[in-house]
C-alpha cells in the first residue's frame, strides 16, 4: 500500500478539499490542531498533506514531491507544468476575463496594439495570440485594477468572481477567456506507480461530486 501525498493550495481551496475528503472517510486531526508542523498525516496514516502557495502546487506535483495537487485552473494554465489534470472539483468557480473601462471595448476590437496589466502573463499572451492581437503585457503582483485607473494599461486580464471590485472601480468585463474552478492534478509517475491508490481515490471523489449534483 503506497502513501499518497497531497499538495493543497492554502486557504479556502484547502479547507473545502478537506471537507470533501472527510466525506470519503479521510480525516486528519493533525491539520485541525494549531501547530507549526508543515507535513500532516491522516488519521489512518495512508495519506499525507501539506499546504503551499497556489503557484507552487503544480511544481510540487511535477517534481513528485506530491502525488496529487488541488489548485485552481488559472494556476495550472499559468504555471504550465508537466502534470495530469484529471478532475474538476466544481468549487471555487469564477472566470478569467479581459476587463477595463466600458469605452475600451472599441479599442479592444480595433486591432490596435493595447497594453494589458495582469498577474497572469502566460494566459494573457496565449489568449491574445489566439486572437491575433498585438499586445504589450505588463506583469503586476498587486491589485491589477489599478492599471487602467492610473493609465498604466488599457485593460487587465484577471479573475472575476462577483464583479464587485470591477464595478467599484468603474471597470467592466469586456471579454471572457475561460471558466475557472478547483482541479485535481496528478504526478505523471504516480499515475503509473501508484495507479491503484490514485484511481480508487479519484473514483470516490467523482462519486461524491455526482451525489452533490443530484
Amino acid at each position: 500500500m503506497h502513501t499518497i501525498t497531497f499538495a493543497l493550495a492554502k486557504g479556502r481551496l484547502a479547507k473545502t478539499t478537506m471537507e470533501i475528503l472527510k466525506e470519503l472517510g479521510i480525516t486528519c486531526k493533525e491539520m485541525e490542531d494549531k501547530s507549526r508542523k508543515l507535513l500532516f498525516t491522516s488519521d489512518d496514516a495512508r495519506y499525507q498533506f501539506f499546504l503551499s502557495k497556489a503557484q507552487d502546487v503544480p511544481t510540487y506535483v511535477d517534481y513528485g514531491a506530491a502525488d496529487i495537487g488541488i489548485v485552481g485552473k488559472d494556476t495550472i494554465v499559468e504555471e504550465n507544468r508537466n502534470v495530469y489534470e484529471v478532475l474538476d472539483l466544481q468549487f471555487g468557480c469564477c472566470k478569467m476575463t479581459v476587463a477595463g473601462e466600458p469605452h475600451k471595448k472599441a479599442l479592444l476590437e480595433s486591432g490596435q496594439t493595447i497594453r494589458v496589466a495582469t498577474k497572469y502573463p502566460l494566459i494573457a499572451k496565449e489568449y491574445f495570440e489566439s486572437q491575433n492581437r498585438s499586445v504589450e503585457i505588463i506583469k503586476l503582483n498587486g491589485s491589477v485594477e489599478l492599471g487602467p485607473i492610473v493609465g498604466l494599461s488599457d485593460v487587465i486580464v484577471d479573475i472575476v468572481e462577483s464583479g464587485a471590485t470591477l464595478k467599484e472601480n468603474g471597470l467592466v468585463v469586456l471579454q471572457e477567456i475561460m471558466p475557472l474552478s478547483a482541479r485535481v492534478i496528478v504526478n505523471t509517475a504516480s499515475m503509473k506507480v501508484k495507479h491503484e491508490e490514485v484511481d480508487h481515490l479519484l473514483k470516490q471523489l467523482r462519486k461524491v461530486l455526482e451525489q452533490s449534483n443530484d
